[in-house]
């Protein structure tokens, strides 16, 4: 296995939110970084996210460079092979346990022995993606919070097979990417989502059965609770359909008390996703 001191290049799989963000973090943390997706537009979507992102965060002054200098770390390509020059690869594909397998096999194939392969998997088990590979112990989880680039958070997962020293260098990764870290065992949810989904889905239902309106239902949640997004306006961040993907998981495994709310599942099917479509428990422009 690689020393953190031995890491030059990222290699990250997936340009979507998740995708984009963690290559943007890795990049302003002074890594050179190939981000890898399936299509050339999803690859200039991720790129075009980052300047957009960059752009922001430079105007506020919270970067130590300019963005250009950030950006021009960043690599975007469709091309596998090019992770071949990654010396840690973090996976941020579509939340599907098949397809996440397959990008594993791949992986395994595609790098070095002693390069550790993480998922950024928020409910998937760690344990059954790493064996599609040959070298299970050096995958770990890391789960990245949403928006990466602003999120503290890195929830650092231990499969069955997870080595020590991989554990270790995951929690070493993601501090010098500026974040903090937990550490969760290989169980449904981990710790965040575990806790939050039924969170969400309870404000969801106490709004669909009149409890009080979205407004009051997020409003007595943050200032009840210390929070700074109710249920239904977290719910919106996150994307509806990654709220009923994540749901249906832990429903799977763990039983009838992580059931969906049926308005998170009839907003899905009507295409109302929350802020990334415009439309879900508000409306955004």
């Amino acid at each position: 296995m690689r020393e953190l001191s031995d890491i030059g290049v990222v290699g990250v799989v997936g340009a979507g939110t998740m995708g984009n963000g963690i290559a943007q973090v890795a990049a302003t943390a002074g890594y050179e970084v190939v981000m890898r997706d399936i299509e050339t537009e999803y690859v200039e979507r991720g790129l075009g996210d980052i300047d957009d992102s960059l752009a922001r965060l430079g105007g506020k002054g919270r970067l130590d460079e300019e963005p250009a200098a950030i950006r021009d770390r960043i690599e975007g390509t469709t091309d596998l092979g090019a992770l071949a020059a990654a010396d840690v690869v973090v996976e941020a594909a579509v939340e599907d346990l098949d397809v996440k397998r397959e990008v594993f096999a791949d992986l395994d194939d595609v790098t070095d022995d002693d390069v550790v392969l993480a998922t950024n998997t928020s409910t998937l088990s760690i344990t059954s993606i790493a064996s599609a590979t040959d070298r299970a112990g050096d995958v770990v989880g890391l789960h990245f919070m949403n928006p990466v680039p602003i999120m503290d958070g890195v929830e650092v997962v231990v499969g069955e097979r997870t080595a020590a020293a991989v554990v270790d260098f995951a929690h070493a990764f993601a501090e010098d990417l500026g974040k903090e870290t937990w550490e969760a065992d290989d169980k449904p949810g981990f710790v965040t989502n575990r806790i939050l989904m039924p969170w969400i889905n309870e404000g969801v239902r106490a709004y669909d059965e009149g409890v009080a309106d979205r407004e009051d239902i997020d409003r007595g949640m943050r200032l009840g609770t210390n929070v700074p997004m109710g249920p239904l306006e977290l719910a919106d961040h996150i994307g509806l359909d990654v709220v009923l993907d994540a749901s249906e998981t832990l429903h799977d495994e763990l039983g009838d008390r992580y059931k969906p709310a049926y308005l998170v599942r009839r907003k899905v099917e009507a295409g109302d996703l929350g802020k990334k479509t415009g439309k879900g428990f508000y409306e955004y422009e």
